[in-house]
């Protein structure tokens, strides 16, 4: 890279041109630094016909393009001056190529497999709902026989009362009562149909099973191996079925009662 070639009168040099145009247009080296990006040291180069700190005619072109329009200068002519100056070929700007319309050939469209896949899945989709909803029939299905009259409530009296006539006695409650108890054990159910009343349990090692107050239409259920003793408060309102049998009030009204049960048959102690 040499320095330019001394300028004629009538002309100025490259460098001379862009710092008389960065001059008449108010701007320091530094402002056409800064709005360029040109370093200030190369800036300054270019303009006293220095471009050895270019890097290249490429470079250097494209600097002195890059300034000019800085400076409102048109770069075309700054350019070719300095391709004749120091012997660089002028690349003009790379125009896009035209084709015709005739080359300009689109390929051929490819099959959509994606599109056909979905509408196949649609397809058995919806012959699957149809079947489900027609119950697979043709049509020609022949339909159910109607239901048969619902006969009138004479001719069916007789029926429900020989039903009637078959069903089982009802067993006695105090019986399945006590086949319910558990063998070999003791078992005390107490439900208060009067009115409230306090009361304790407690097994045979003097575990306290329950204490305290039950209300009208409460029951309690206490089971032991050997033993079950009760203090009963209103005892008159606490009814007492004993290994599934019914013995009774356990006691009289407002009476405080102390009762203990084993297995076998009701025993009061």
């Amino acid at each position: 890279m040499s320095l330019g070639n001394t300028p004629t009168e009538d002309r100025p040099s490259v460098g001379h041109a862009l710092a008389q145009a960065r001059i008449a247009a108010g701007l320091s080296v530094d402002e056409v630094s800064t709005v360029t990006r040109v370093r200030v040291p190369i800036v300054q180069s270019i303009e006293q016909d220095d471009f050895s700190r270019c890097g290249g005619d490429v470079y250097a072109r494209g600097h002195i393009r890059t300034l000019a329009r800085a400076v409102g200068l048109d770069p075309e002519p700054l350019i070719a001056q300095y391709a004749a100056e120091h012997g660089a070929e002028v690349v003009p700007p790379p125009v896009a190529p035209v084709y015709s319309a005739e080359k300009i050939k689109s390929e051929p469209r490819r099959p959509n497999w994606t599109a056909a896949m979905v509408a196949a899945i649609v397809a058995v989709i919806g012959f699957v709902g149809y079947t489900a909803f027609t119950g697979g029939d043709d049509g020609n299905k022949p339909k159910a026989d109607p239901a048969p009259p619902t006969p009138s409530s004479a001719s069916t009296t007789p029926s429900v009362q020989a039903t009637q006539g078959t069903l089982p006695p009802t067993p006695d409650p105090s019986e399945s009562a006590i086949a319910a108890a558990p063998p070999g054990k003791v078992t005390v159910k107490l439900t208060v149909e009067g009115s409230s009343s306090w009361v304790q349990a407690t097994d045979h090692n003097g575990k306290r099973l329950f204490e305290g107050s039950l209300t009208k239409g409460k029951s309690e259920t206490f089971t032991d191996d050997k033993k079950i003793k009760l203090i009963v408060g209103n005892a008159g309102a606490v009814q007492l079925f004993v290994n599934g049998k019914d013995v009774g009030p356990a006691g009289a009204t407002g009476q405080v009662v102390r009762l203990t049960y084993t297995p076998g048959d009701p025993t009061q102690g």
